[in-house]
């Protein structure tokens, strides 16, 4: 899925952009501009804006809660978002897809610990950040784990 994020949903976008989607996010972007990218680019509008989202001819969710978490889920449960093979596939800084790199080309620019100890290295071919399997990605599993886990709330 596509999606554009308006300037409250920073953090939103990450959390999607971690699971392997493609969402635009600059807290530059007004009104109409988010508006018209939707359209234009048959894009989702995450917004929190009750105003925004009536626009017409874009498709849009109302984001209900101020919380990355629970704003996560959800969209898990609204449009079926899951954690799959295409999550941690795309930088979470620029939103291009990661290409895998061999150990050797990034060698001088990850630490010597992780290099030793890592044998899965991506690199963004926009903004050149280098990617790989450490402490901090099993914390973003761990975390999606939680957030898919948990029961609705009841009515």
């Amino acid at each position: 899925m596509k999606f554009i994020a308006d300037s409250m949903l920073g953090k939103l976008a990450k959390w999607l952009r971690v699971l392997g989607h493609d969402v635009l996010y600059s807290a530059k972007l007004d009104d109409p501009e988010l508006a018209r990218i939707a359209r234009l680019e048959n894009r989702i509008l995450l917004t929190r804006d009750t105003q925004l989202v009536k626009r017409r001819g874009v498709k849009f969710v109302l984001i209900s809660s101020e919380h990355p978490e629970q704003q996560v889920r959800q969209l898990m449960e609204e449009l079926g978002i899951t954690v799959d093979a295409d999550s941690f596939s795309r930088c979470l800084i620029c939103n291009t897809v990661l290409t895998n790199v061999e150990a050797q080309t990034v060698a001088r620019e990850v630490p010597p610990y992780v290099l030793a100890t890592q044998t899965r290295f991506c690199r963004c071919p926009t903004c050149s950040r280098v990617y790989w399997r450490g402490t901090h990605w099993q914390r973003m599993q761990d975390k999606l784990r939680k957030i898919s886990s948990q029961e609705r709330p009841n009515a």
